[in-house]
């Protein structure tokens, strides 16, 4: 279907219909209907889902189940203060963040001050690091803070929303044209953290939890609704090391597999 909608003169006819807020809107409605419930079973068999993670219940409808919850035990969250750690399930890729503010992904470059529309925040994250972590749909799809600290209140950048699969990126600057919000994270060990959750095509809901707020590292921060979504945190300089298990795993591979609450850094 992606490359149906992205590689064909009707399919992006099509695509600009399906980006327009108001379809991501009526999809959320089915999603949260009963209608929906019935897409369940065939979602979890498409997607090789192992299930025996996860509490099960008696959904009432599709996105009670995509955002269903985890058994106890089944992520540890590294409660070490040295630790960094892994915010979520997913697929992590790590940039450096250089002197004019852009950086690459997926063969398109962008500018940081588009990302957070805001230039003089980017400019403190100049020399830092950028992580994203993208999230397919059989993640969990539920976040945490990475850390002791307190927050600011959420920006919302709107904006049309498209896929986050790879096909995308050879057609529109995803990160840049994408809903997302963001806050920053006032933290205890890693200094001022960009937080930012992107959403993605058909419906790609963010839900946070909180505005001002004085959180605890491990505790959920949010969560996604139905749509493959990301996570991008951007670290200033010299704030944290990456593990290196990790940065030579990616010289070799597009991206390192993490789970909610892991390891995958140190503080400097």
């Amino acid at each position: 279907m992606s490359k149906f909608l992205y590689n064909t003169v009707f399919g992006r006819m099509i695509l600009k219909v399906l980006v327009t807020p108001a379809i991501s809107k009526i999809a959320g409605v089915f999603m949260n209907s009963k209608l929906s419930k019935h897409y369940i079973n065939r979602f979890i068999k498409s997607n090789n889902i192992d299930m025996s993670d996860y509490i099960l219940d008696n959904w009432s409808c599709f996105n009670e189940f995509f955002t269903r919850r985890l058994k106890n035990g089944k992520r540890s969250v590294d409660m070490h203060d040295n630790s960094l750690i892994a915010p979520c399930d997913g697929y992590l890729t790590i940039y450096d963040i250089n002197p004019d503010s852009e950086f690459e992904i997926k063969n398109s470059v962008y500018s940081l001050k588009d990302l957070v529309k805001n230039e003089t925040l980017a400019k403190e994250y100049e020399s830092g690091i950028c992580l994203v972590f993208r999230l397919t749909p059989s993640d969990y799809h539920r976040y945490i803070y990475p850390d002791n600290g307190a927050k600011g209140k959420n920006y919302y950048i709107p904006g049309k929303l498209h896929t986050v699969r790879p096909i995308a990126f050879n057609h529109y600057p995803v990160f840049k044209t994408n809903s997302r919000e963001y806050t920053i994270l006032r933290t205890n060990n890693f200094d001022d953290v960009v937080f930012m959750e992107v959403g993605a095509m058909m419906v790609g809901k963010i839900c946070n939890y909180h505005q001002e707020h004085n959180f605890r590292r491990g505790e959920e921060k949010g969560r996604f609704e139905f749509g493959g979504s990301t996570i991008i945190m951007l670290l200033k300089k010299d704030i944290a090391y990456i593990d290196r298990s990790i940065l030579d795993y990616l010289k070799e591979n597009e991206e390192y597999q993490v789970k909610l609450g892991e390891r995958i850094g140190f503080r400097m």
